[in-house]
């Protein structure tokens, strides 16, 4: 499996699977019976459980085309809205563990889906052959709406739970140092842990350095550094995070 190296915005390096195109596929698929079943849900309730029938009854071809579309509009901005709220992914995508990402590190935004909804439109031309085609010869298996919004489908099936990740052992006095944590995502904490660990095994001072002055930036803290090391400012934000999110053990 193929990987893709994406600079998050600690400025480090962390490698991930791409997702392969069986995944990606069969996640297409899941989507596409879904927004079916969908689609004859809502007709068969318009027609037969409403019986509102009568309402196409004297129109013409514009009128009824605007009423199908209508009702089948969810259908038509299924990827691009499921993808906004829920970071990512589809229904489809949740199930085969694979997740939409920006290949430059940051938080992939609805303009960005949004840009991968147009251009799926010439992405499923002659039956998903242009697609096909684009994530073969592509470095990332991305297909052209990646390719145009600078993101990839990576997969998550290999990657620990978030809230395994940023589990810390906390004593039950402990008292945390720094409440502007809270500001901090889980995936921010997954990556400064991650990396703060990396750092530690090899001695990567550098490392330890950038993210100790990257957290500093974030959370406009200032550190008197005769009272606290980078290490210890790192581990206590850690401990910090998980004192405040409930995730102590």
């Amino acid at each position: 499996m193929s990987q893709i190296a994406i600079n998050t915005s600690q400025n480090v390096n962390i490698n991930f699977n791409v997702a392969s195109i069986g995944d990606r596929l069969v996640a297409f698929i899941i989507d596409i019976l879904i927004k079916i079943a969908y689609g004859i849900a809502v007709i068969y309730t318009f027609f037969n459980i409403l019986d509102l029938g009568y309402v196409l009854a004297g129109m013409d071809q514009w009128s009824i085309a605007a009423i199908y579309i209508i009702l089948l509009l969810p259908a038509f901005i299924y990827p691009v809205v499921l993808e906004s709220l829920m970071e990512g992914q589809t229904p489809g995508k949740k199930i085969m563990k694979i997740r939409v990402v920006k290949i430059d590190g940051y938080q992939a935004g609805f303009g960005d889906y949004l840009i991968r909804w147009v251009f799926r439109i010439i992405d499923t031309s002659f039956v998903g052959v242009v697609a096909l085609i684009s994530m073969i010869v592509s470095k990332n298996n991305q297909r052209l709406g990646d390719i145009a919004s600078g993101t990839a489908v990576i997969s998550l099936k290999n990657n620990i739970n978030i809230s395994h990740t940023i589990l810390e052992n906390i004593k039950e006095d402990y008292l945390p140092t720094f409440p502007q944590v809270i500001a901090l995502s889980d995936n921010d904490m997954r990556i400064i842990k991650d990396n703060y660990l990396k750092a530690l095994r090899v001695d990567d001072r550098q490392i330890i350095s950038k993210l100790s002055d990257k957290i500093k930036s974030i959370l406009k803290l200032e550190i008197d550094p005769t009272k606290m090391t980078e290490r210890q400012f790192i581990g206590v934000i850690i401990k910090d995070y998980n004192y405040y999110t409930g995730r102590d053990n």
